[in-house]
């Protein structure tokens, strides 16, 4: 199975993580995820009273420097920790 096929199945993995997912993780995720499928941030920082939307854009921008390949295989790594934390 190539990156692209394993990254997308984890992409469908993700959405059935437990309610207990720390939001920190969550964002970690979100970065990954937009780094992979879109590139580097293409959008200027929502305003400070945007929390939420602060917050992804933040997680985006902190996995700036990734190539896609990098964006895509530490999100698959993370999806997988995630599963098996779960599941102990």
């Amino acid at each position: 199975m190539g990156l692209q096929e394993e990254f997308e199945e984890h992409a469908e993995k993700a959405k059935t993580l437990p309610e207990s997912t720390t939001n920190e993780n969550k964002l970690i995720l979100y970065g990954l995820f937009k780094q992979s499928t879109v590139g580097p941030v293409n959008t200027s920082r929502p305003g400070m009273f945007n929390m939420k939307d602060r917050a992804k854009w933040d997680a985006w921008k902190a996995v700036e420097g990734k190539s896609k390949e990098e964006a895509m295989s530490d999100y698959v790594t993370k999806v997988k920790q995630l599963h098996e934390e779960a599941s102990a």
